[in-house]
């Protein structure tokens, strides 16, 4: 299991972010482990697309990270 966390975290905002299929896209933010991780992709979304859609999913991914802390 160390692998796929590992290779989960290696991941860039555009690789989570940039397909035009939805269910990639919420593969990509559901596999979001940290809010560091978290951050990179909204300020990747806001200097790129602006997907309100997205960035409410980052901000609910937000909300589960803070409450599994």
């Amino acid at each position: 299991m160390a692998d796929a966390d590992q290779t989960d975290e290696s991941l860039t905002p555009a690789q989570r972010l940039k397909s035009s299929n939805p269910r990639i896209i919420d593969a990509g933010v559901a596999t979001i482990t940290d809010m560091e991780t978290l951050q990179a992709c909204v300020a990747y979304e806001n200097q790129h697309q602006q997907r309100l859609p997205i960035l409410k999913q980052l901000g609910q991914r937000a909300e589960e990270l803070r409450e599994e802390s």
